[in-house]
């Protein structure tokens, strides 16, 4: 039983060891990104990126808060 969960372990570090990143040489500059960088326009970009995860955060804390309620109200209906 040991052995089966061993295995997927082994895989994964595997795979991370094939995945690594390669040498600086090897990757050249991407030139969207340092466009983006000169222009200004990447922190638009990072901008629109941090209100989208916000937006995200708040309704799954909104979403938490109704579920938790419906439970309450399911518990105090069992009593």
């Amino acid at each position: 039983m040991r052995k089966i969960r061993f295995i997927p372990l082994v895989i994964f570090l595997l795979c991370t060891l094939l995945t690594q990143a390669q040498t600086p040489l090897a990757n050249p500059p991407v030139e969207m990104a340092d466009g983006m960088r000169s222009n200004g326009k990447i922190y638009v970009v990072v901008g629109v990126l941090v209100i989208i995860l916000f937006g995200l955060f708040a309704y799954l804390i909104s979403i938490d808060r109704k579920v938790s309620r419906v439970e309450k109200s399911i518990e105090e209906n069992k009593k």
